[in-house]
């Protein structure tokens, strides 16, 4: 079992500075749920080298009223040194904890080759895909009033038309490994009556891109109330030999895992017996295990090992 979304801080702090201890923490409690491997995905958008290279991006985009909480947020979130996030988790590896070092990459219209040239050069296991934002409408901030106030006043089948084409859009860029949530925009628990044509695209777009899809019990814990992805988008997937991972997403650590024997469940019940680990980018298959508990190296032997 898999828990390949993992952030390390929540949306509310700002500054942060990642710590060996922090990611052998979530190693652990993963670990006694049962999880042997995890992914450290952060946001790529709390790095500042990311802000250096795709900030002000909202400026092209639509939603004058919306472009000031976009710059507001990204002023927040981007704080972290990259160089710095990745060598933490690199020094966790090398300890011989069960973790790889990703991130969670989302769409940038007309800006993705930017983003793989920001990218490129770095060790990175895995990155995730993933669309939170339409033009400058934060549609998942589900507690800005001026972001619930849009879900009141937009169509759902348009919401939904331009969500799938930038999920097209992300999967046709070729920069990531695995659709994080893949039907998110369902988050408000606003959904279409004709929702199977976009299931159709959003499995088909995962065919030919070549991405596995993340299986999340996040769904639980928002409006939606239900998995990502929804059940017959699952089936859609798995029909058409898909490769799967499973997530909790995180923000700190008590949800690491969250619920992991419900998502080993639902895998077995769709019949799914394998998931797709990442090494350098490059996918493998591992089983989804039932409950197995590593030996971890304690911290003075973590110590050794990362010297």
């Amino acid at each position: 079992m898999l828990d390949y979304h993992l952030h390390l801080w929540p949306h509310s702090q700002s500054d942060a500075v990642t710590t060996v201890d922090q990611v052998a923490a979530y190693c652990e409690r993963a670990n006694d749920a049962g999880v042997t491997e995890i992914a450290v995905t952060e946001h790529l958008f709390r790095f500042t080298q990311a802000r250096d290279r795709l900030g002000g991006f909202w400026d092209d985009l639509p939603g004058d009223a919306l472009r000031p909480g976009m710059a507001a947020y990204w002023d927040h979130h981007a704080r972290v040194d990259l160089d710095q996030y990745v060598e933490t988790v690199q020094a966790v590896k090398a300890a011989g904890l069960p973790v790889v070092l990703g991130l969670e990459v989302d769409y940038y219209e007309g800006r993705m080759d930017d983003v793989a040239d920001l990218l490129r050069g770095y060790p990175f296991d895995v990155l995730l895909g993933s669309v939170h934002w339409l033009g400058t409408w934060r549609f998942d901030v589900l507690g800005d009033p001026q972001v619930m106030a849009e879900w009141e006043v937009r169509d759902v089948d348009a919401v939904w038309e331009e969500y799938t084409r930038a999920m097209e859009e992300l999967g046709a860029s070729g920069v990531c490994d695995v659709f994080a949530h893949p039907d998110l925009v369902k988050i408000a628990g606003r959904v279409p009556a004709g929702k199977d044509e976009f299931y159709d695209r959003l499995a088909e777009t995962a065919v030919a891109s070549q991405m596995a899809a993340e299986v999340s019990s996040a769904g639980w814990r928002k409006p939606c109330g239900e998995e990502y992805p929804a059940p017959p988008l699952l089936r859609r997937y798995v029909e058409r030999h898909v490769p799967l991972t499973t997530a909790s997403d995180a923000h700190e650590l008590p949800d690491v895992a969250h619920r992991a024997d419900d998502l080993r469940a639902l895998l077995a019940a769709a019949g799914v017996s394998e998931l797709q680990a990442f090494r350098d980018r490059r996918p493998h298959a591992v089983p989804v295990a039932d409950r197995p508990r590593l030996v971890l190296p304690d911290r003075a032997d973590r110590a050794d090992r990362a010297d």
